[in-house]
Formats: C-alpha cells, structure tokens, sequence
C-alpha cells in the first residue's frame, strides 16, 4: 500500500513519502510537529488504511519502557501464595503483557502507535533502543524470548518538548510536520464541513492565520483548534460579514475560547487591538 491522502484524511505529499519511506525501511516513523497537526491521527489513518490493528502506546510522565514489554505483579501472587492459590506455581499468571508484546504477537501485522514519547524521562527512548531494532525481548521471570511474529509499522510521535537521544534518532525515519499552508487547511476543513460557505471559510483562515502570526503569542492555536472553532460558528449561525467586520475592528473574535488557550494569549491580542485603535486617532 502506498499511504496518501483520502476522503477523510489530508496529508501532504512530504508526510506521505515519509510514511511509504519508514515502511519501506522497516524503520519507526518518528513526527514531531506542533500539537493538534495530525500525529497521532495519522497512525489512526494508516492502521484503517491497511486494515490492521492498532496498538497504542499512550505515554505519560511517569511511563517506564518495562512497561510497554511487560509488568509482573508480585504483589499478587505474594497474596496467592498467602491464600493458598495454586496459581502460584505457574509465574506466568503474573505477567502481564505490554504494548510492544500484544504489537510482536498480533496475528495481523499491527501498526504500533507511540504517542508523545518525549513526555517520559529522557532515558526512556534509550532503553527501547534494541527492542525497537531487533523487535525482540526477554522475560526474565519465565526464561521466554518474545520475537516479532512479523515486524509492525511503528509511528512514534513527539511535540518537541524535550530533545531525543541521538542514538534513538539514528533508528528512526524523520519528518517533521509543517503547519498547512491555507489552500491544504482549506482542504482539511472540507473534509469536516463540506457544505461550509465559501465566503465564511475565507474570513475564517484570514482572521485564523493573522492570529496566529500575533508575536509573542504563548500557543498558536492548531488545526485542530481551528475545526472547533468553525463547528462553533456554524452551530452559531455566525455570518461571514459579522466576522469580517469584528476582525476589522481588532481585539478578539466571536467564540475566542475555541483558539485562544490562556488568559495571557487573551490580554495580549486585547492590549495589540487597543494600542492599534490609539494609533487610528
């Protein structure tokens, strides 16, 4: 399969050949791009497009790469040996499989999902290096070697909040999320809202993408950002004049709350439309 777009899903042509690139490799995909591009959405894609199940891998601050191999619950079998249990005697009642082991034994060649990995300790990419590279491991408490069935798809992604080892990178097929440009939003909208107004859309980007070029702006607001804000003001019957002309006027739009995340980013475009005001008179 070559990955690309579809009825309900826009990539560009860069994302695409970096996908059928990583496959082609056999190598993880690692994203990175801001919050709210598309990156986990991707893997989401990708598994529906090949059929194949997905296996995600949320990760947290506190997530520790035994966890995605598997976990062995000690605890309860100190209190089935309390309790007189006979499963105790079989150790592997204890073990519980993680998300690397349920993606190496999938029946169908899964796609693994990785999702956020820079939001664990920064040791955490280093000790998946030799299971991602060889896709295999070792349970130490039942002497089993968990090998990959068949190697699955691996999408990791990353919102660039902390820096990456080099020696994960190296095992890693790069790319970087470009924020879309107004004709791609265009067509990413259309998925969403295919009947939407034409003239609407048009003042919607306009006021979207001058927001987002505000300086000093604490957090661009996303595509994602964007999607919402748009359901908002059909749901609202907002037209598109009203909006032209309070964009005209300056300071915030209609239904802010849906772009702007914090009360700095608020200030800030209120304090621009006020000193701009000043300056008309």
């Amino acid at each position: 399969m070559q990955f690309a777009s579809t009825d309900s899903y826009i990539v560009s042509e860069q994302l695409a050949l970096a996908v059928n690139a990583a496959i082609t490799l056999e190598k993880p995909l690692l994203l990175k791009g801001e919050p709210g591009t598309g990156k986990t959405r991707l893997a989401e894609e990708l598994a529906k497009g090949l059929n194949a199940p997905l296996v995600r891998w949320q990760i947290k601050s506190t997530t520790k790469a035994q966890q995605g191999l598997y976990e062995y619950d000690a605890v309860s079998r100190l209190r089935d040996s309390q309790l007189g249990s006979d499963k105790v005697h079989d150790i592997s009642n204890y073990i519980k499989p993680g998300k690397l082991w349920q993606a190496f034994t999938a029946e169908q060649r899964p796609v693994l999902l990785i999702d956020e990995i820079d939001k664990a300790d920064i040791e955490f990419p280093n000790d998946l290096l030799h299971e991602l590279d060889q896709m295999e491991f070792h349970v130490y408490e039942t002497g089993e070697q968990i090998k990959a069935e068949q190697r699955p798809i691996v999408i990791i992604t990353s919102n660039n909040e902390k820096e990456l080892p080099d020696a994960f990178l190296r095992r890693c097929f790069f790319h970087y999320i470009q924020f879309p440009d107004a004709d791609t939003l265009k067509d990413i909208v259309h998925v969403h809202y295919p009947d939407i107004q034409k003239q609407l859309l048009s003042t919607a980007l306009e006021v979207f993408f001058d927001l987002r070029s505000t300086p000093n702006l604490k957090k661009k607001p996303s595509t994602s950002e964007l999607i919402d804000w748009l359901k908002l003001l059909l749901a609202e019957q907002v037209p598109a004049k009203q909006l032209a002309e309070q964009h005209d006027k300056g300071g915030l739009m209609p239904l802010f709350g849906a772009l702007l995340k914090n009360e700095q980013d608020v200030e800030l475009v209120e304090k621009l439309a006020f000193m701009a005001r000043r300056r008309e008179r």
